[in-house]
């Protein structure tokens, strides 16, 4: 749900897209009316409480109870996928769910379609929407976007009369010759085996010009000199020791610890980890700058992030959960998402407030990541691709196989897939 980032995981709110004239089995007789229970990941910046005291308040009879999961997408996927396999109403009304997953859920029956003219679609950045879209039809409403960006020791390079990166080449270059000279490792990612090495193996190939699957999982299309390249660069990388062999390890957090105790010069991250690193008590605060990820030739794509509201296809009040998310995507809770919970809105206005921007200078540059990002790989095994992808990446980091040969075991294993 974080490879989107452990910050992405936000919320899992009960969700409906309509009100049924009559009532549905499991449904309330009053038109979907009643308490909610919601289902996330850990909210690691403790902005969410806020906003749903401010919801029970107000709504006595609609009171939301938070059912937090691990901080792990990988553990939330499992233990939501188990509660939705069960059948019947199961623990979770509605879910917050990670941009990838709508595909996955969807296909499997476990979320309903939702009507577009129910919830300020047109409001939004327009790539957020189709991340929760699947086979022509609206199964999820964006909450919360994200994309990655490169943060930077802003200090180091001025120092050397550099300016951030735009290229692999260049990255590559300071990460080897200037890290060192201030006692720094050079670039860092997200390199253990989880969802965080599917995101940034995508965006290697994606930066590179490639794919990785297309027509909605049925075609798989990564055999590519583009992926080969994405994926050289990375392996390459580690090799040649400008990405320290201890970034293989890191997740979002611990990344961004490396960062923000200043054992870094580069990091690709969320905006999570700009805003926590740029806080008082930081090692690096004031220090540290951000823009869009390079690529080969000029700047690269990141996958879009973020997270999605979905409805549990058994949740009981779906009226409330229409409600709840009107609340959730309104502009002044989509403006405390972003300022109590260092989290990108999905909201466009939002992006061009002057007030907003002077306290988050990077938004421009992830408004601009955001219209350019591409979504990870769609298909209803997402759970199963991202898993190959993991495997596969991490044996062309650690030198077990080359990036040549990890590519076609890549495109073999993601057919296998295709054709079950």
């Amino acid at each position: 749900m974080r490879a989107a980032g452990r910050g992405l995981l936000v919320l899992a709110v009960v969700l409906s897209g309509y009100v049924a004239s009559g009532t549905r089995s499991g449904e309330a007789a009053d038109g979907g009316r009643g308490p909610l229970t919601l289902a996330t990941a850990g909210d690691l910046t403790d902005y969410l409480d806020p906003l749903l005291r401010g919801w029970n308040r107000t709504h006595p009879a609609e009171k939301v109870t938070l059912v937090e999961l691990p901080d792990s997408a990988d553990e939330t996927h499992a233990q939501m996928t188990t509660d939705l396999r069960g059948g019947d109403r199961g623990r979770f009304d509605v879910l917050n769910i990670d941009v990838n997953w709508t595909s996955e859920f969807a296909a499997a029956g476990w979320i309903r379609p939702l009507p577009p003219d129910r919830f300020p679609l047109r409001s939004f950045l327009r790539p957020v929407v189709d991340t929760a879209t699947y086979d022509g039809r609206l199964y999820a409403v964006p909450y919360v976007t994200n994309a990655g960006l490169l943060l930077y020791r802003r200090d180091v390079l001025a120092k050397e009369g550099l300016p951030p990166p735009r290229t692999w080449a260049e990255l590559e270059h300071d990460a080897k010759t200037v890290a060192p000279k201030y006692g720094l490792g050079g670039y860092a990612g997200q390199f253990l085996p989880y969802e965080g090495l599917t995101v940034n193996a995508a965006e290697a190939v994606y930066s590179a010009g490639g794919t990785i699957l297309g027509d909605e999982g049925t075609r798989v299309t990564v055999d590519s000199d583009a992926a080969r390249e994405g994926i050289g660069f990375l392996a390459r990388g580690v090799r040649e020791g400008w990405i320290p062999k201890a970034a293989l390890t890191y997740k979002e957090e611990e990344s961004k610890e490396a960062f923000q105790d200043g054992r870094l010069l580069f990091l690709r991250n969320w905006p999570y980890a700009y805003a926590v690193a740029s806080a008082p008590g930081s090692k690096v605060a004031g220090k540290i700058g951000a823009v869009r990820l390079p690529g080969p030739h000029g700047p690269g794509k990141s996958v879009l992030g973020g997270s999605n509201l979905a409805v549990n296809t058994h949740a009981r009040h779906p009226d409330s959960a229409a409600r709840l998310i009107a609340y959730l995507t309104s502009e002044p809770v989509q403006r405390q998402v972003l300022t109590r919970g260092a989290l990108p809105p999905v909201r466009a206005a939002l992006y061009d407030d002057p007030a907003l921007v002077r306290r988050f200078p990077y938004l421009p540059i992830l408004r601009d990541a955001v219209r350019t990002a591409e979504p990870r790989p769609k298909s209803p095994r997402y759970d199963q691709v991202s898993l190959v992808v993991q495997a596969v990446v991490q044996d062309a980091l650690t030198g077990h196989e080359t990036p040549a040969a990890a590519v076609r075991r890549l495109a073999r294993e993601l057919a296998a897939i295709s054709d079950r």
